[in-house]
């Protein structure tokens, strides 16, 4: 197992995600999207969901969706980035501590785009996706982990007409930037206070009925 995969095991969120590995990588999903992916790139943009931030602390879970925009944007498979997230459990905006980590690893700032308002995994797309129309992007691409993409897909193939790819994490392939660890300046992306939502608002914002969709 590598560091990587050890870092993620390390936290609570991270067994299930890892779990999660396990098994969509026994089936080969990831790395046949991947490969399905090359025939198709470039994308316009991937967007690639946040992840709470703890300070002074590059959390293992946010590390590896970093790292594989990263790995996507290097290779040629995304023209732009979309981080999306806001201030939701810790008072950091997590789109733009993405971005900072994003700008330090060497992928141009004009590639980079913030969204800050999602709190949950439904809302990240949706808000996302909108920026994306208004930037003219037509090929679009969700980069995350194996749960994470697996959960959207119904979400997704329910609310969107253009289609969006699924690139989830091919844990092999971040291997090679395992030892990158840029330090960032936090202080820009550092809110005064946040207001969590009371768990029935949660419940419904991770099954996206927080969206108004009469504004879409």
């Amino acid at each position: 197992m590598g560091k990587i995969s050890k870092s993620i095991s390390a936290t609570p969120a991270g067994v299930v995600i890892l779990n999660l590995f396990s098994r969509f990588s026994s089936k080969k999903i990831p790395q046949r999207a991947y490969t399905e992916a090359e025939k198709k790139k470039p994308f316009d943009t991937i967007i690639v969901p946040g992840v709470p931030f703890i300070p002074d602390k590059w959390d293992s879970v946010m590390k590896a969706r970093v790292l594989w925009s990263y790995n996507l944007y290097k290779k040629g498979f995304a023209k732009n980035i979309i981080y999306s997230g806001g201030a939701v459990y810790t008072p950091y905006i997590e789109a733009i501590i993405m971005a900072k980590y994003a700008a330090a690893l060497g992928i141009p700032k004009e590639h980079i785009i913030c969204e800050c308002r999602a709190k949950h995994s439904t809302e990240n797309v949706y808000y996302s996706y909108q920026l994306a129309k208004k930037s003219g992007f037509k090929s679009i691409a969700l980069a995350t982990d194996p749960f994470q993409s697996y959960f959207l897909r119904g979400f997704i193939r329910r609310h969107y007409k253009t289609d969006i790819y699924h690139l989830p994490i091919v844990v092999d392939l971040l291997k090679e930037y395992e030892q990158l660890d840029p330090a960032i300046d936090t202080s820009f992306a550092q809110v005064n206070s946040i207001e969590p939502d009371p768990f029935w608002k949660r419940i419904k914002g991770t099954l996206g009925l927080n969206i108004n969709w009469g504004n879409s």
